[in-house]
């Protein structure tokens, strides 16, 4: 089946450059494994393999230095498929154990039914920080009783206090189920078993909403979404991320080590915003948009480990922080559920603007304030840094507007759904690092291409920190659309791309690395005075067996910026 792309924001950043260009124109580090027990297959169980009750495997997340998320979907009869609201009651043992022979374990039950999906959390407490844990659920009740999910590996995080060399985080988005496979994930699975990995922080649009064919890849639709149609109810959702949870490579993912996670805008709808998404503004077109959004954000709770912060109103909040002994603080923002619409134009530097929100920007100013940790790491959905075109010198105006790189930023925003659109508040939240003397690590997704910044104070007087921006899992890249566009298209024998990066580069000097072609993750090794940035490339998204290697590596020092790694 083919497919077209519809030109809208999530083809903009791409289709954009690609059309600034055609004007224009007419081995890397290992790491020595702190962990090398095997605890997950080598290879994933093939499907024809599988049997019911767990036909989505375990997953773990949210680690703290004495707890870690646990979960499980569990399917008690054929009829009770996800979004089904089919199925008894059934009640789990769950058991955790620093040997992977269950010899003593932790124990404890939980009874889940189809008010949750059959989808189980626990979360253990009193566990050993900076330690290798091994899980499992047994049924205890129904028709399955004594059936054991498979085995997942997790790790504690090191106490406050703890002295850590080094942090391995792996960095994730956009995984697009018809644009390609998740050979990425195998890759990831692999990685972490043999520990250079220690945790996977997903930055969003880990599902996609949209009907078949309608964002599919280069080549069409790789394999179909189902449901079929664009998603909008509970039902729907929960199938939606069900469907992605059959996925082996990352059904071994998720079973490999924790996951800490954060959504974009595709886990509900396209552009979305506090009030409104697109075709849903004043309720046009898709129906009341607070409805949908609290279908997708069910759904979200219910098959992601995560652990929700609880609101005074006792709202779920997904922004949160985690503590890595006295070597990183990992910040996750919600870039979402609180920021005003996007805008276009002198809108963007408003103050009144908002990303965060109130109550997040106060939070995050108090998570910045007390930290003690070498690095502040801000898990970040969309691009804090500058991308613009054409820019105007000298331009007062835009210079006194923007704030932040004051001298080259004041050419045409591209991308304004990023921070461009939000850039009062972006030079506050980079004022707060500054006055807190932090050593910054942004960790990005969304714009389905790879970037190594740097991150310069507002007050013009040296860097303050890095961004790495990591590509798509599969959703469309540059080369995909150039290839819907123009039919077979390779890098090496077409220019364009190269251009456009080459424009960028010129028109954003912090910018040290991009790439508009690639699919794959990164890995961001962050130790006390410098990150590796790691960059993990899949040989052909479209092929459910390609390879994936390492494509090229920055790293960024404290004191230096980017420099020879």
């Amino acid at each position: 089946m083919s497919a077209k792309f519809s030109v809208n924001r999530r083809v903009f950043l791409q289709s954009a450059a690609a059309a600034a260009a055609v004007t224009a124109i007419g081995t890397g580090g290992a790491y020595a494994a702190r962990r090398n027990t095997v605890s997950t297959p080598e290879e994933p169980t093939p499907a024809e393999n599988w049997d019911l009750p767990f036909l989505h495997g375990v997953a773990s997340g949210d680690p703290l230095s004495d707890r870690v998320v646990l979960w499980t979907r569990v399917t008690p009869s054929r009829e009770a498929l996800p979004g089904s609201g089919l199925g008894e009651d059934v009640q789990l043992e769950w058991q955790i154990d620093t040997s992977e022979d269950f010899s003593s374990p932790t124990t404890g039950t939980v009874t889940t039914s189809a008010d949750s999906d059959h989808t189980v959390h626990v979360d253990p407490a009193g566990l050993t920080p900076d330690t290798e844990y091994f899980y499992r659920f047994i049924v205890r009740s129904g028709a399955f009783e004594g059936s054991v999910s498979p085995v997942g590996r997790t790790l504690t995080a090191p106490a406050a206090d703890a002295d850590l060399d080094q942090l391995n985080l792996a960095i994730a988005s956009c995984a697009n189920w018809e644009s390609g496979f998740f050979a990425a994930y195998g890759d990831m699975a692999q990685r972490a078993r043999s520990g250079e990995i220690d945790h996977v922080v997903f930055l969003g649009d880990y599902i996609y909403e949209y009907p078949t064919g309608e964002y599919a890849g280069k080549s069409g639709v790789a394999r179909m979404h189902h449901p079929e149609w664009e998603i909008s109810t509970l039902e729907d959702y929960r199938q939606r991320h069900g469907r992605y949870r059959t996925d082996l490579n990352l059904q071994a993912a998720h079973a490999a080590c924790p996951w800490i996670v954060v959504w974009d805008d595709h886990e509900s709808a396209n552009d979305s915003w506090l009030d409104g998404a697109e075709n849903h503004t004043d309720g046009r077109v898709e129906g009341q948009w607070h409805e949908r959004l609290g279908n997708a954000e069910q759904a979200y709770f219910e098959w992601l480990p995560v652990r929700a912060r609880s609101a005074e109103d006792d709202d779920q909040l997904l922004y949160r922080s985690f503590t890595f002994g006295t070597l990183a603080q990992l910040i996750m923002m919600d870039l979402r559920s609180y920021r005003s619409e996007q805008t276009t134009g002198d809108q963007s530097v408003d103050a009144e603007r908002t990303m965060l929100g109130k109550k997040q920007f106060n939070w995050l100013a108090q998570q910045l304030q007390d930290s003690d940790a070498r690095w502040d790491v801000l898990g970040n959905s969309v691009m804090i840094s500058p991308m613009r075109f054409v820019t105007v010198q000298n331009n007062d105006k835009a210079n006194v507007a923007s704030g932040y790189m004051q001298e080259r930023a004041t050419g045409i925003t591209v991308n304004s759904d990023q921070w461009d659109g939000y850039a009062a508040e972006r030079d506050r939240v980079l004022t707060m690092l500054d006055e807190q003397e932090s050593n910054a690590l942004f960790l990005t997704g969304d714009i389905h291409s790879e970037w190594a910044n740097s991150i310069v104070s507002p007050s013009g007087f040296g860097e303050i920190g890095c961004e790495m921006v990591t590509t798509s899992i599969s959703a469309p890249n540059v080369d995909d659309i150039l290839t819907d566009v123009f039919g077979t298209y390779h890098r090496e024998d077409n220019s364009t791309s190269l251009l456009v990066e080459r424009m960028i580069r010129e028109y954003n000097p912090w910018v040290n690395h991009i790439d508009f072609d690639a699919h794959g993750y990164g890995i961001a090794s962050i130790h006390y005075d410098y990150v590796d940035m790691l960059y993990y490339r899949v040989s052909d998204v479209e092929d459910p067996d390609a390879a994936v290697s390492l494509g090229t590596k920055r790293q960024w020092r404290i004191g230096e910026g980017f420099v020879e790694a």
